[in-house]
């Protein structure tokens, strides 16, 4: 933004609430806490100061809480003030009204992380986790998000750019002072050095699937054959009528998706057509859906009639389950026909349910929470896990390596090796912001809350 420019934002939901709060940066935020309290002295930084809120006009809009933060202490690194009116939607509209008529303007998406990233406040990493902080909807996607605005992601990269530079600093001693009383070169120890770097990074992009498991929730599939109690089990996790129960078989066509958490885990959780020989296109469509969407699950929720005979499945389907993503649930176990069917899928853990008398959901939501944990073995949360943007990076960077690595085996001049490794170093920087790129931060802070 402009060096003159001073903007304002609701950062609080729209709406009715008991307090609402308006922030504003800029140079104009010192004289604005005067002027709207109509006080000759300056407010004291970081201290909340209580008062009358007077417009331009003199006229009194409301009590107040007024925080005034100076340059450079404050989350933008520029003066800022957050106000603290009554949570009346009225009210609020009249404050951010004359602020604009004091020569405010409002702020873009984004903005506000965005002018402290320019200011040096945080890195770009860490701007994108306050993103991330506020849509987290599950505990372990918020300490995840918290990690990453403690810099955790900055960190890593840093210790990837100095091992990197010990590298180049090793090759190009070569290059500055080739007539010097320089050892040989011991290129093993270089190649060596940079297998391990790319071994590294090949595991940071590989987190971010994790990243996605995180934040859009654990994609849960409960598949089996008709009438075993798909929909009453979703029922019964939602606590809500997300899909129609009915005898009759085929009822379920489509699939039908809710969200839950089990533990501290999103899931989302998908009621599937049940699989069987269908009786017309339509449910062969539904059971052909619930086979595109296996390939795309992270989890599986099998359900038999315990009081029926083990079911047959799709070879496609079974070709993505294994003991670690899938639970075997048998249902119906108040039936008097009911069985023990531990011999199908021995190997997979087996939960036995009544849901028609609510038997067995705390036992299920236990074992599912366990093998989430086990099974998909996610990075403890002070691990760090990265998303798409900066996995592209990453992959950027491991390619040069792996072209520096080649060179280096083929006895190539050390100021081609040393070239890549320069590269690497260029694409490990874009991960926390070390890079001008004006469309790519237009891009990334566009999709910001307003006021954030």
């Amino acid at each position: 933004m402009p060096a003159s420019d001073t903007i304002v934002a609701l950062s609080t939901p729209a709406g009715e609430s008991a307090i609402a709060v308006i922030r504003l940066s800029g140079p104009a935020c010192p004289e604005l806490g005067m002027a709207v309290f109509a006080r000759d002295s300056k407010l004291k930084p970081r201290h909340a100061h209580f008062g009358n809120y007077m417009d331009i006009k003199g006229k009194h809009v409301d009590d107040c809480v007024i925080t005034f933060f100076e340059q450079g202490k404050s989350f933008t690194g520029e003066a800022m003030l957050e106000i603290a009116p009554h949570g009346n939607p009225l009210i609020v509209q009249m404050i951010m009204e004359d602020l604009l008529a004091r020569g405010c303007r409002p702020a873009e998406p984004g903005e506000f992380s965005r002018t402290a990233f320019l200011n040096g406040k945080m890195d770009l990493s860490q701007a994108e986790a306050v993103s991330d902080l506020i849509r987290a909807r599950s505990e372990r996607s918020i300490e995840v998000a918290q990690c990453q605005l403690h810099g955790s992601v900055g960190r890593k990269m840093s210790e990837l750019t100095e091992r990197l530079l010990a590298v180049m600093a090793h090759l190009e001693a070569y290059i500055d002072f080739p007539e010097e009383d320089l050892p040989d070169e011991n290129q093993a120890g270089p190649a060596q050095d940079l297998r391990n770097l790319i071994n590294d990074i090949d595991e940071l992009i590989e987190t971010q699937h994790y990243s996605a498991l995180l934040h859009e929730g654990i994609k849960t599939l409960i598949v089996g054959e008709p009438n075993v109690g798909k929909s009453s089990l979703i029922n019964a996790l939602t606590g809500a009528e997300r899909s129609i129960v009915s005898d009759i078989p085929g009822t379920t066509r489509d699939y039908v998706s809710a969200f839950l958490m089990v533990g501290p885990w999103r899931i989302e959780i998908l009621d599937t057509a049940g699989l069987h020989e269908a009786g017309d296109a339509i449910e062969q469509l539904g059971i052909d859906h619930t086979i595109q969407q296996s390939e795309t699950a992270d989890f599986f929720l099998l359900m038999l009639d315990a009081a029926g005979q083990s079911p047959t499945l799709p070879d496609a389907l079974l070709s993505r389950m294994n003991a670690a993503n899938t639970i075997v649930i048998e249902n119906k176990t108040d039936l008097p026909g009911a069985a023990d069917h531990v011999e199908f899928l021995s190997e997979f853990q087996h939960a036995r349910l009544s849901l028609l008398e609510r038997k067995g959901l705390s036992e299920l939501r236990s074992m599912w929470q366990k093998s989430i944990e086990a099974g998909l073995k996610l990075p403890n949360a002070d691990g760090v896990i990265v998303n798409a943007r900066h996995a592209s990076s990453l992959g950027a960077a491991r390619d040069a390596l792996e072209l520096a690595s080649d060179k280096l085996s083929d006895l190539e001049l050390t100021e081609l090796v040393a070239a890549d490794l320069r590269d690497a170093v260029e694409f490990i920087g874009q991960v926390v912001g070390k890079v001008d790129n004006e469309r790519m931060l237009d891009s990334l802070f566009k999709q910001f809350c307003i006021g954030k």
